[in-house]
């Protein structure tokens, strides 16, 4: 059923009348949780999993109710929310048992390119050459917190565990991470990549 505008005030007016509150917080909890089992159940997260991220989620709606601008529908905007949380917390629960040292091990720093099989053998080494150039800048041109940031990143851990692991913050990390590809970036195009040839080899 398409939200109309008026049913999309009413969600907020309900949200802020404490009377109406809670009834509106139980529906809007039935609607965050069929969404979010057809956004994770098939990634692994169950039941309980999206219960969690459902009550995480109202709290954070109810705390950025002023930022909710009318753009979109009410629930459209209450799922991105969820999304995000969830995604979060997925990566989280992905990354419970993983040592951040462990992310710059050989197996967990391969690239691998999707068209392989449709690029010409010379496309193919110049794009395997752009890795190996990468790989060596990454062990020789960064600190220490710099190559363990990056490796954790192209690993897929998220920015929030990276923190965490290292009892950062995420400015902080956010921050290594763009030190790291500015050093990088140099680093490749004083090998003679330039920005295309990068964009190209990962597109």
């Amino acid at each position: 059923m398409v939200e109309s505008e008026a049913q999309t005030d009413e969600w907020v007016l309900r949200l802020r009348d404490t009377q109406l509150q809670g009834a509106a917080l139980q529906e809007l909890r039935k609607v965050l949780l069929r969404g979010l089992s057809r956004a994770f159940n098939g990634k692994g997260g169950g039941e309980s999993f999206c219960e969690d991220v459902a009550q995480d989620t109202l709290i954070r709606i109810l705390e950025k109710l002023d930022q909710f601008s009318g753009r979109s529908k009410f629930t459209t905007w209450a799922m991105s929310i969820a999304v995000r949380i969830g995604t979060s917390q997925f990566r989280r629960k992905m990354f419970k048992d993983v040592s951040i040292n462990s992310l710059g091990d050989e197996e967990n720093m391969k690239f691998e390119f999707a068209d392989e099989d449709q690029v010409s053998p010379e496309d193919l080494e110049d794009r395997r050459s752009i890795v190996e150039t990468l790989r060596s800048l990454i062990e020789t041109s960064l600190t220490d917190k710099q190559k363990q940031a990056t490796q954790a990143i192209l690993g897929g851990m998220p920015v929030e565990e990276i923190a965490s692991r290292t009892d950062s913050n995420r400015n902080a990390v956010y921050k290594l991470i763009h030190d790291a590809r500015m050093r990088l970036k140099q680093g490749l195009e004083s090998s003679g990549y330039s920005a295309e040839d990068v964009l190209s080899a990962f597109a």
